[in-house]
């Protein structure tokens, strides 16, 4: 394989998860009785860009399809953050009812309905049909399409160019990442800003965040990649901030190339620190390896002492970086009895790969179980404020990434 950026040949491993299904291919009664689809989950490094990569195994269209399950409104954390990023940039920006704004990967709305409710035209584009159909439910346009450099260029002949394209965890799920940075150029109007969230690769190497590692997420960014990526297209970074949001992420403001607008010193600091960090030196990604393999067995070898203790432990979130981990982890009911989900898209449903059944939260209440494990880590307080009712005094909470540990 070569690097789906530069070219250049991925000969640099980072990380080897075996065989796993889709992570958000969740599975009915039915489906329990059919074969599911497993591909390969590695990683690898280009040498020459240093864009971290998955093994190109499944199509986009498999992985984002008609019946997707993932919706962002679920989360109140993730909605606070997109009301607050939509003060800021309308501030920042000075958007008003003579501006326009398009959203790519806009799910079910989560973001966008404050451009609605602010009165500043949008457009979301959103190739799954269960979230656009939320969306659309809110008022807000959706075009139904995978994003690129043709669909931006369609979007252009029609007059529809941006002041902001926003794009929240959708860079990483690109397969071809230059056709939609292409894209992003050709929609973006003169003087316009993009803004791009993405977790940081950083963070990953730093903390283990191995579960962030699942097919639909085809890239791992660096600050470093993507100049690199940017630079091709005729883009510029020209100003990162640093979120806490998904385990640590970055938001970078992107611009023409030939932008009056100076690069702040954001941009300096974060490389100095991705510089420091090792981002494009091999020796960095050897051994990260035997760290994953190091959770992955502080994993099982809690829920077994659980287990022999005779304590009763749940999940809560039925979320794709909890399927890569368990998974991985090769967990079973046996060992792992339910998720808990607030989601009813996933309700009544099996964890891919695992098979272990989704329920809503209303069974914490009932069952009282001794422990619960927090998959989607990156939210584990808002778990907590919200479930910690439901439980006994002497019940825990436990996260497993970087390694298990008690809340």
């Amino acid at each position: 394989m070569n690097c789906r950026h530069c070219g250049e040949p991925l000969t640099i491993p980072f990380v080897d998860l075996g065989f796993a299904p889709p992570s958000n291919a969740y599975l009915t009664d039915d489906d329990l009785g059919r074969a599911e689809r497993y591909y390969p989950l590695k990683l690898f490094v280009c040498g020459h860009c240093w864009l971290v990569q998955t093994e190109d195994c499944a199509a986009r269209e498999t992985l984002f399809d008609a019946n997707y399950a993932y919706f962002s409104s679920v989360s109140e954390q993730w909605l606070a953050h997109a009301r607050q990023y939509a003060a800021s940039i309308t501030e920042q920006l000075g958007l008003n009812r003579e501006s326009f704004v398009i959203e790519v990967a806009s799910n079910d709305g989560y973001l966008l309905r404050n451009f609605v409710q602010a009165g500043i035209p949008c457009l979301g584009i959103e190739p799954t049909a269960s979230t656009a159909a939320k969306a659309e439910e809110l008022g807000i346009p959706v075009r139904r399409e995978f994003f690129g450099e043709a669909l931006g260029s369609a979007l252009a002949a029609e007059g529809k160019l941006a002041d902001l394209i926003a794009g929240n965890n959708v860079y990483a799920h690109v397969p071809d990442v230059n056709d939609f940075t292409a894209g992003l150029k050709k929609v973006l109007k003169p003087g316009g800003t993009i803004t791009l969230e993405f977790p940081h690769l950083v963070r990953l190497l730093d903390e283990v965040q191995f579960d962030t590692v699942y097919h639909e997420h085809f890239s791992y960014f660096s600050l470093h990649a993507v100049e690199h990526i940017f630079r091709a297209a005729g883009l510029r970074v020209r100003h990162v901030e640093q979120l806490t949001t998904h385990g640590g992420s970055l938001r970078v403001y992107g611009c023409h190339a030939d932008d009056a607008r100076a690069d702040d010193a954001s941009v300096a600091r974060i490389r100095a620190l991705e510089e420091a960090r090792g981002i494009t030196r091999r020796e960095t990604y050897e051994g990260f390896q035997t760290r994953v393999d190091e959770a992955k067995n502080g994993l099982l070898k809690f829920l077994i002492e659980c287990k022999e203790k005779g304590l009763a432990v749940a999940a809560y979130g039925a979320a794709a970086k909890g399927n890569t981990l368990l998974n991985y982890a090769g967990v079973k009911p046996d060992l792992l009895p339910y998720v808990c989900d607030a989601a009813p898209s996933k309700q009544g449903k099996y964890m891919p790969g695992s098979h272990i059944p989704i329920v809503s939260p209303a069974q914490l209440a009932s069952a009282k179980p001794d422990v619960v494990l927090i998959l989607p880590w990156n939210i584990a307080g808002e778990v907590v404020a919200q479930q910690s009712h439901a439980l006994g005094r002497d019940a825990r909470f436990a996260v497993a990434i970087p390694a298990i540990r008690y809340l």
